[in-house]
């Protein structure tokens, strides 16, 4: 079965491995590839970093497989049982253009001639750019309503603006994230890394006709890994200011005429308000010097009747977008305008009424709901789903500004503190409510906020995380670095659970940071210290984790948390493991094991001991395996099968049970005992229920080579 395993299908399997797919079931992948690598060269061989590496451990796999027939017919059992089969993504969807698009069409067809243009080997790329308020959204929207039958495949849009409202935004990582998702790429199948992601965003878009439109782009680096490398791929990125040093077709999107703004502004007010916008129209038209924004929400302003003082011409020359947030707060009603512009204060990525309502100091979160959409009304909002909004950049600071010169900073700063406190009361109780029997959701012992047992966690932190993100570093910034650190905690269960390790980072890195700056307690920066190696380690960036993960040791040795201790050496132990690192991996949970033992029955994490020395069992079992260990790996890991089980007097847990028989079943198959397995593996699938999918295609896999092993 030699020819079955190409070098180059060698290489490819260990740059996927070496790139991380997700969760345990990708773990999974990793150990097996490292422990028949292992068994193939004779001696423990680090994970390949990068495509050099991969190269070179694959050539010398091909070569000990010419010398062993039987070991090469397992790589071929393996490698195909990996293989990653490239569903048709799904077609995405471009959200509408806006109703009164208006007269764009010479940058249309700009757009339209550089998605046609002969390939000639060209990457097909335009950077979309303008002023804030240009239009550059609108375009790129209407450029998807008119092209939808040139591109069949889909078309997919990724607003960085929802994911971030600072000047950065996400990293590019991230922003490979979000478009796999668009594209409708499982959860599972997501490499960890920046380079896995590429890779899997190359193999999706070749030999398809698809648009992908990355708007508010803030960086050459988040959009230069999705520059397309097939002809019918068109790459448009959007800049809201100065364009990017890309190698792109330049597509500026310039002011519109006299002649066109009227036709916007008579659109947007309504044949009804001809005569308002006829008498208004020539001072209009001055101040908002064709930028489509200003004018669309002047139209809006004229069709409610809206007035009042303008602001001054210097104003709308140098900024027209914040000039037209000054003429909008106007129109509404004085504590409304109050209310948002304390909420701006904060820089909040979106808004609910318990943020406003916050910030405004009201007990009446409806009252701010209903002032939120006056706002919407009048144009300083955006609308989100589920009853969130958010500012434009340029409004948000002009209403921040004003606040500041209204209110007095005393009362700016009170706002934002406010708004700090709901969301330690919002976010703390989600996080206990998704994970109600760890320590690492523990509240604070002051704390005496509102209950959350009822409510999905997950859903509530997955909501509020981009506020949370911003909170830490504003937390810091205002000098409350306990609330900084609280918040930041309060995300373990979306790393735990969701796999939500791109976006929590930030706020991780922040709050380990500011834990040792301000010599936190050390319990708390062990904490901290550990959930950022944790993310860190699933991201795939050992080196990083590796430091954190000690820094946890550390500190809660200090602290004399033996319970926290012993977790970090355990992550330490987990880390190696994914490194293929075996011996040191066992060395680790062995010292994992010693440090649980100490725990006395009156101590912290005392009823936990018997699970968690069963979960060092089965993670013992995991790096005796990696070792050739086998007749060891399958005690331990029948000892772990049966504490999962109940059968030593604990509730069973299916989960970790179906998961300690997929690692029994893989010491079996390694030992040869491929009848045995297949029995492991039917029990393990009738643990598991259905919606565990990336579970259950493991375990089919994990069969197909067990019985090709019973063939043989």
């Amino acid at each position: 079965m030699l020819e079955v395993v190409a070098l180059s299908a060698l290489t490819t399997f260990l740059l996927s491995v070496g790139n991380g797919a997700a969760g345990e079931v990708g773990k999974n992948l990793t150990l097996s590839a490292g422990a028949l690598v292992r068994r193939t060269l004779g001696r423990e061989t680090p994970l390949p970093a990068g495509a050099e590496e991969s190269s070179e451990l694959a050539g010398r796999l091909h070569t000990a497989m010419s010398r062993d027939p039987r070991r090469a017919g397992e790589w071929a059992h393996l490698v195909d049982s990996a293989q990653v089969r490239t569903e048709t993504p799904s077609r995405g969807g471009m959200p509408p253009a806006p109703w009164a698009f208006t007269n764009r069409q010479k940058v249309l067809r700009q757009l339209m001639r550089e998605a046609g243009r002969p390939w000639e080997g060209r990457p097909r790329v335009a950077l979309l750019s303008g002023p804030p308020g240009s239009g550059t959204t609108a375009v790129a929207l209407r450029l998807g309503g008119e092209s939808r039958d040139r591109f069949p495949d889909g078309q997919f849009y990724v607003d960085l603006r929802d994911a971030c409202d600072d000047e950065s935004g996400p990293d590019a990582a991230a922003v490979l994230l979000r478009l796999l998702r668009e594209t409708g790429v499982e959860p599972d199948r997501i490499p960890a890394t920046e380079a896995g992601r590429v890779r899997l965003y190359r193999q999706i878009t070749e030999g398809r006709k698809m648009l992908v439109v990355i708007d508010h782009t803030t960086s050459l680096a988040q959009v230069r890994g999705l520059v397309p490398a097939t002809p019918d791929v068109f790459l448009v990125v959007v800049v809201s200011g100065p364009p990017l040093l890309l190698e792109a077709e330049r597509v500026p999107v310039p002011p519109l005429t006299d002649r066109y703004a009227k036709q916007l502004v008579r659109k947007v007010a309504g044949q009804a308000n001809a005569a308002r916008v006829n008498a208004q129209l020539p001072a209009l038209l001055e101040r908002c010097q064709g930028n489509a924004f200003v004018l669309h929400a002047e139209a809006r302003l004229l069709a409610r009747g809206g007035s009042g003082p303008a602001p001054r011409a210097e104003a709308w020359r140098h900024h027209p977008v914040r000039a037209a947030a000054q003429l909008a707060a106007v129109q509404l009603a004085p504590e409304a305008a109050r209310l948002c512009r304390l909420t701006a204060l904060g820089g909040w990525p979106s808004v609910s009424a318990v943020i406003a309502a916050a910030a405004a100091g009201l007990d009446d979160e409806q009252a701010a709901g209903r002032m939120l959409d006056e706002a919407v009304d009048v144009g300083l909002l955006e609308p989100l789903p589920d009853r969130r909004y958010r500012f434009r950049p340029e409004i948000r600071r002009r209403l921040a500004d004003t606040a500041v010169a209204e209110y007095g900073v005393r009362e700016c700063s009170a706002a934002v503190g406010r708004v700090l406190d709901a969301l330690v009361e919002r976010v703390l109780p989600a996080s206990r409510a998704a994970l109600p029997e760890s320590w690492r959701t523990e509240l604070p012992a002051d704390f005496h906020g509102g209950g959350g047992a009822d409510q999905d966690g997950i859903v509530v932190l997955a909501a509020e995380l981009p506020n949370v993100v911003r909170a830490v570093t504003l937390a810091e910034e205002c000098g409350r670095i306990t609330v900084a650190l609280w918040l930041a905690r309060a995300l373990w269960p979306l790393q735990l659970k969701a796999g939500y390790w791109d976006e929590v980072l930030p706020a991780l890195r922040d709050a380990a940071r500011c834990a040792e700056e301000n010599r936190a307690d050390e319990r708390m920066a062990g904490a901290l210290h550990f959930q950022l190696a944790h993310c860190l380690g699933e991201m795939r960036r050992e080196e990083q984790a590796n430091r954190a993960a000690r820094s946890a040791v550390t500190y809660e040795r200090a602290a004399g948390h033996l319970r926290g201790e012993a977790s970090a050496v355990e992550l330490l132990g987990l880390l190696s493991l994914n490194r293929w690192e075996y011996e040191e991996a066992y060395d680790r949970f062995t010292e994992a094991e010693t440090v649980y033992r100490r725990l006395t029955a009156d101590q912290e994490g005392a009823a936990d001991l018997p699970r968690a020395l069963a979960l060092i069992e089965r993670h013992k079992g995991r790096a005796l395996r990696g070792q050739g260990r086998l007749e060891e790996s399958r005690q331990a890991l029948e000892n772990a099968v049966d504490f999962f089980a109940g059968r030593t007097g604990a509730p069973p847990e299916a989960y970790n049970h179906a998961r300690a028989l997929t690692d029994l079943a893989e010491t079996l198959h390694d030992d040869g005992d491929d009848t045995t397995a297949l029995v492991r593996i039917g029990e393990a699938e009738a643990l598991l229920p259905p919606t565990a999918t990336p579970h259950l295609a493991y375990l089919a896999r994990l069969r197909q080579r067990c019985e090709g092993g019973a063939v043989r």
